[in-house]
């Protein structure tokens, strides 16, 4: 009699098995269509597909069971290599591996016995009876394994072997089913979760010391009410035990460098998302990522930001350094990546672009930047719109940064510094109106001849290169100010924590780069993130980190600016810490703006010049910035020429809509008089001597 069962597939019918994604940053068992296998070694086991990439996601993902919490460890593990196999089968890996629960197999709940049953079934492929872990077995048999297919690599086949948490009677073994597990650490995961081993860890690279880690701890678990996983469990000894980790690290782990970095990324795989050993016909690429930068690159990059900085260190260590930052919410920049390669043109950024923006949306399909800031004129510009999929804006802090600090060290005198760092923007500004680029250079160094020292350096960096900026100024939209804070911030703090006297021996070293960077530079920013969300520490956090001069400047109030519409060469600014004292910044609403405050007389962009360029902006009373002129022009070619495609047609018509409403509510309030109306070009001569005065309408 022939039944209407689904018939259950045998093993050579899994690659018509659908592929499974589930739409979470971690996923479980209980979120897969698990299908039994009919015959064979695997008959009566439940498999699924799911990418590969996925894997870790779901071992992560099975160990919150909530009935029976757990960590799965591997047991053994099989690589083979491709084009090892004429005739692979349905079934045939490039990789094998075993998890298995932490809990078992062995079984050590009777500490007469003193060692394991031996009818455990433990694999015959394990580590040996881990003497050290005897406490918490309890005979678990929960275990599964996965297998990269030969024939498919992106693809990963789990079968799991037993699902369920019990010994080898059937009864739960661990987890608040198990009556004798209640009250004692086998309710819970049998370690300390990786996110409380990354806070532990952070705490003792700040400073923190051992009880003041564990008296923070247990007020942490007093808060939600005592104990109620593994982490609550935290003691002295856990904590030392890290300690100890700490001070025996190196980060010469073999006396070659490269050598060195190849044992590194071998051991730290899950930080590493592309890796390039150097040889005759590749550079060197390394790209470095942890579990806590990918969340923060998911977080805050998404509808936001991805800002640039390049080749840093680029005269001092082996290798020039890059990092992909992200804005928090305080606009502080967050590195997300780093990448270390051989190369200094941009030329190899196909090569780990692609893969890093792959891991990010393997977590979260919907993250979608909405621009990528971009500091380095060589990069190729349709790598990273392919690759991020959003608008590339260029970014001048490096460029204002370099010509203002140079300018401090080889002019001495302060009104010829400004003047010739006004003339420098003129320079890019001329790319979109006024005279062509050589003529303005020409001018330049014709009127500043005397000034030797710096003309020899613009001519021998700059002059080669001047060719590369001027056409992304001329064909790429420029990032406003705001974000330059950010960046040069992050930029100071790597700059002070890398090149002090400690580390110079050690420079010219990758691995030790490579090693500074994940642990001591990545516990700050870590710690730095946890105190300002919890509000622990914040004394200590205040230490280490100050708010950039964005996020300072808006605590400057407008009454303090001195803006005279009928003098717009300079502003004056009030000093917030001493009264007495006012800044003047010339060239106000500019990137090329100078202020001759102390943090300013530094090279770097202060809150002043930032507080100024937001008031000159929102009033409209100063010449617009690269920022505005591009996006003018761009608004102004599209009403001239509209896109054929509909769907193109209809988002620049919705903008546009809102640009309106924008002007609009502008126009209410100057006709209010909450709003200073723009000054007439007949009737200001200082407004008459900018090189495009038009309205900044974003």
């Amino acid at each position: 009699m022939k039944t209407n069962e689904p018939k259950m597939p045998r093993m050579e019918d899994i690659l018509n098995l659908p592929v499974q994604d589930p739409p979470y940053l971690e996923f479980s068992a209980a979120q897969i269509n698990w299908v039994k296998i009919e015959g064979g070694r695997q008959g009566g086991d439940d498999i699924a597909l799911i990418p590969f990439s996925r894997v870790d996601d779901f071992v992560k993902g099975e160990s919150t069971n909530a009935e029976c919490p757990a960590r799965f460890r591997i047991e053994s593990r099989r690589k083979r290599p491709e084009g090892s196999v004429s005739k692979p089968r349905v079934d045939g890996y490039l990789e094998y591996t075993l998890y298995w629960c932490s809990y078992g197999p062995e079984d050590f709940r009777d500490s007469e016995s003193g060692a394991c049953d031996s009818s455990n079934n433990k694999p015959t492929s394990g580590k040996g009876s881990r003497p050290g872990r005897r406490h918490m077995m309890r005979g678990c048999l929960c275990h599964f394994t996965v297998k990269r297919l030969y024939t498919r690599p992106l693809l990963a086949l789990i079968i799991y072997n037993q699902r369920n948490h019990v010994d080898k009677t059937g009864a739960p073994c661990h987890g608040i089913l198990d009556r004798d597990a209640v009250g004692t650490r086998a309710m819970y995961a049998p370690r300390i979760s990786e996110e409380l081993r990354q806070k532990i860890i952070s705490m003792l690279y700040v400073g923190i010391s051992l009880d003041n880690i564990i008296q923070h701890h247990m007020e942490e678990v007093e808060k939600h009410g005592g104990p109620c996983s593994r982490d609550d469990f935290l003691t002295r000894n856990d904590v030392r035990n890290m300690e100890r980790v700490i001070r025996h690290s190196s980060y010469e782990l073999n006396e070659n460098d490269i050598s060195s970095v190849r044992m590194w990324v071998q051991r730290h795989q899950k930080l590493v998302f592309f890796f390039q050993d150097l040889s005759p016909t590749e550079s060197f690429v390394l790209g470095i990522q942890s579990e806590w930068q990918l969340q923060q690159m998911i977080r805050y990059g998404h509808n936001s930001y991805v800002a640039s900085d390049s080749n840093f260190g680029l005269k001092r260590i082996r290798y020039p350094l890059r990092t992909l930052l992200v804005l928090d919410s305080c606009q502080n920049a967050i590195p997300v990546a780093w990448v270390i390669t051989s190369s200094s043109d941009g030329q190899d950024i196909h090569r780990w672009m692609g893969p890093l923006v792959e891991r990010v949306r393997t977590k979260d399909h919907r993250w979608s930047p909405s621009a990528f800031l971009m500091d380095d004129p060589s990069l190729d510009i349709s790598i990273i719109r392919d690759a991020f999929q959003c608008r590339v804006l260029l970014c001048l802090w490096h460029v204002r940064r370099s010509w203002m600090r140079s300018l401090l060290k080889k002019c001495c005198h302060f009104d010829v510094q400004r003047e010739m760092f006004k003339y420098l923007g003129r320079i890019l500004y001329s790319t979109r109106n006024g005279p062509s680029v050589m003529d303005a250079i020409e001018e330049f160094m014709q009127i500043f001849v005397d000034q030797s020292a710096f003309m020899d350096y613009f001519r021998d960096r700059w002059l080669p290169r001047m060719d590369l900026w001027v056409n992304d100024v001329r064909t790429l939209p420029v990032a406003n100010q705001e974000p330059y804070a950010a960046i040069e911030d992050y930029h100071l703090r790597l700059k002070s924590k890398l090149f002090n006297n400690l580390h110079a021996g050690s420079w010219h070293r990758v691995d030790w780069l490579v090693h500074l960077l994940t642990t001591e530079f990545h516990s700050l920013y870590w710690f730095d993130q946890y105190a300002e969300e919890t509000g622990c520490f914040r004394n200590l956090r205040d230490g280490f980190f100050s708010n950039n001069s964005w996020y300072r400047a808006l605590s400057i109030p407008d009454v303090d600016v001195i803006l005279d519409v009928e003098d717009l060469r300079l502003v004056k600014v009030i000093s917030q810490s001493d009264r007495s004292l006012v800044y003047t910044i010339w060239n106000p609403g500019s990137e090329f703006a100078m202020c001759d405050c102390p943090w300013s007389r530094l090279g770097n962009l202060c809150k002043h010049v930032i507080k100024v360029g937001i008031l000159c902006r929102n009033r409209q009373v100063a010449r617009p910035s690269l920022a505005a002129q591009t996006y003018r022009q761009a608004l102004l070619s599209l009403l001239q020429n509209p896109p054929d495609d509909p769907i193109v047609l209809d988002h620049a018509i919705l903008h546009v809509n809102r640009l309106q409403q924008d002007i609009k509510g502008l126009e209410d309030l100057s006709n209010s008089g909450l709003l200073q109306p723009l000054p007439l070009l007949e009737t200001n001569s200082q407004v008459a001597d900018s090189l495009l005065p038009l309205p900044r309408l974003h």
